[in-house]
């Protein structure tokens, strides 16, 4: 019967399987473990869910929020009162970030084969645009589902490219921004007379579609998909040591 095996330039032994068979074994049982307290934190989230006020009008909304009512899925449209924007793009916008970038000179050391066979190293320079610094601007007050409330309490959309401005050949000046309204659904908890901070919003979704993809169980399918690349990675870890120690 064969000892060891090469796979690549790494030697594995019958004891470092055996010892990588165990390594497995112990994640796997701890990741039945966590993966256990992650579901069952799941399905506390799910009944939340499942209980949570189902809004779709303003009278509603405002009820909710004077009747402290709790957790809360309200369905309508954002948008910005005093809306936003740079003076060099124009437009209308709910948020707008400016990133300045700087086109700069590098220096790396490239490692190569000479013609004498012998590995040798050189320097070269290349050039690349770095990040110089941002400037933001957003709505002081948004309108959410026919109530006006301040730009903090809903979680905005991700931005989207808008435009990049050339000031030189070595500055540049991108743009992002979110649109001035959007339509959607917010997860929030509603009391005394208000919503909380920075509830998600889950741009074009309806309730029934926002409280499916909310129950959709993604985080244990997330957990193992990161476990199993960890395990994986713990192994490979363990094979590539000096292991001479399992042989003594």
């Amino acid at each position: 019967m064969k000892k060891s095996w090469w796979i690549g330039k790494y030697e594995v032994t019958i004891r470092e399987l055996l010892a990588s068979i165990t390594i497995i074994a112990v994640m796997m049982i701890l990741g039945f473990v966590f993966a256990g307290k992650i579901e069952e934190h799941q399905m506390d989230k799910n009944a939340e869910y499942y209980k949570s006020a189902k809004i779709t009008e303003t009278e509603m909304f405002r009820y909710g929020m004077d009747t402290s009512i709790g957790n809360a899925l309200v369905y309508g449209d954002l948008e910005a009162v005093d809306t936003v924007t740079f003076p060099e793009i124009g437009g209308e916008y709910l948020y707008v970030k400016k990133v300045e970038e700087h086109y700069n000179m590098h220096t790396r050391t490239v490692t190569y084969t000479g013609s004498n066979g012998k590995t040798q190293t050189r320097t070269e320079t290349y050039w690349e645009w770095d990040y110089a610094g941002s400037e933001e601007v957003h709505s002081h007050k948004i309108r959410f589902c026919g109530i006006e409330m301040d730009y903090p309490k809903v979680a905005m959309p991700g931005t989207d490219y808008i435009d990049t401005i050339n000031e030189s050949g070595f500055v540049r000046f991108k743009y992002y921004g979110c649109n001035p309204k959007y339509t959607g659904t917010v997860y929030t908890d509603l009391r005394d007379g208000a919503m909380k901070d920075d509830s998600p919003f889950y741009v074009g979704q309806d309730i029934e579609s926002t409280v499916e993809y909310l129950t959709s169980g993604f985080p244990i399918v997330l957990f193992w998909i990161i476990w199993i690349i960890l395990t994986g990675g713990a192994v490979v870890g363990f094979i590539c040591l000096d292991n001479k120690w399992l042989e003594d």
